[in-house]
């Protein structure tokens, strides 16, 4: 009987090493992606700024958003986004918001 359970033993550990040892080269395959991802290269990744319109600068769209922003565009955002029907003016200043803050962050204007 102890003869039995040294080998019940011996297969346990075997098996307790094999489920650590997938488990370690499961995360190894995860962290090398995760890097490959990281590293770059020229297939996807960050395409750089991009321009503003001709004669825009980052003041300028900021001026432009901060005059929408006191006008309350924001919460009429978040309705839309919420499925709200808007007039016709108010969405028109949604999607001008909306078209303003691609060029800004596109610019990379709040960097």
């Amino acid at each position: 009987m102890k003869g039995n359970h040294a080998q019940f033993r011996a297969r346990g550990e075997f098996m307790a090493l094999t489920s650590s040892s997938r488990l370690a080269g499961t995360f190894a395959v995860l962290a090398s992606l995760l890097l490959a991802g990281c590293a770059g290269g020229t297939s996807g990744g960050d395409p750089g700024a991009g321009s503003l319109p001709s004669g825009k600068s980052c003041k300028d769209v900021r001026a432009e958003l901060d005059k929408l922003d006191a006008r309350g565009v924001p919460s009429r955002i978040e309705a839309a986004g919420a499925g709200k029907k808007l007039p016709p003016g108010q969405k028109e200043e949604v999607d001008r918001y909306n078209a303003l803050l691609a060029q800004y962050l596109g610019a990379r204007c709040h960097l």
